[in-house]
């Protein structure tokens, strides 16, 4: 049975300028992904750099949210086109690539999502991408619907800026404070008045350039960044919310 090619509504939305807030999901699991799919956010972050999580785990959180209508986006652990294969032959169609220091980077993560003649992205038929071989014409289509984002989160990528979101197939830039905060001597202090205005220099300059950015921070933080121009924000993380819930509880009187 021949099958359309699923839209991406994060893309869709991203190239309609349209503020999107999301969750970062770190627990690896699909039955804490679907717990938060139906919260409300846009968009969740599935992330695999730094959790327990890899394809397997990742397969099935995107199993257990396609019910919902929230737009599902995966971390790799690295800019590495096996790993960036992997997780687009299982259905993932929003890809935000970690530590993008160049534009050289930002290219090798543009060919690791496209097919030759444009990239390096393996061919396999039968995927979960392709609907199991259902999807018609998905080989030359699929780059309609990939969403590529690229993650700038040091001083010396700061200073490549313009250069990373200039590239072709770079769909968005996300800036990574915490790694931005340790990169200018800050690390574990993301609100450190330094990193707060390298952060909103960067959000400015690619607002200048028409690219979409996008931010992890505090919800307070995150609503002047929209302000400035960022158009994708997390706002919080489901491990946070549960140890930090947990916390509460237990110092609550009984």
């Amino acid at each position: 049975m021949a099958m359309e090619l699923p839209k991406n509504r994060f893309k869709q939305s991203l190239l309609a300028a349209q503020t999107q807030l999301g969750l970062w999901c770190s627990l690896s699991s699909a039955y804490a992904a679907e717990a938060v799919a139906g919260a409300g956010f846009d968009w969740l972050l599935l992330d695999t750099e730094h959790s327990p999580g890899g394809v397997e785990t990742t397969l099935a959180q995107l199993q257990a949210v396609a019910a919902y209508a929230v737009s599902p986006i995966v971390r790799p652990a690295a800019n590495d086109a096996v790993l960036i294969k992997k997780y687009l032959d299982i259905g993932a169609q929003t890809l935000l690539v970690p530590f993008v220091q160049s534009s050289h980077e930002a290219q090798a993560a543009v060919a690791a999502m496209r097919y030759a003649p444009a990239g390096i992205r393996g061919v396999a038929g039968i995927t979960r991408a392709t609907r199991f071989g259902r999807v018609q014409n998905y080989f030359t289509r699929a780059h309609e619907e990939l969403c590529l984002l690229v993650q700038v989160e040091t001083g010396a990528a700061l200073e490549q800026l313009e250069a990373i979101a200039a590239v072709d197939g770079v769909d968005g830039v996300f800036i990574g404070p915490n790694d931005l905060a340790a990169s200018l001597g800050h690390a574990g202090n993301m609100l450190h008045p330094e990193v707060v205005a390298a952060v909103e220099h960067a959000v400015l300059r690619l607002k200048a350039l028409g690219k979409p950015v996008g931010i992890y921070t505090t919800p307070a933080f995150a609503r002047r960044c929209i302000a400035l121009g960022a158009s994708f924000a997390a706002i919080g993380g489901d491990l946070a919310l549960l140890a930090q819930g947990a916390d509460a509880l237990a110092a609550a009187p009984a």
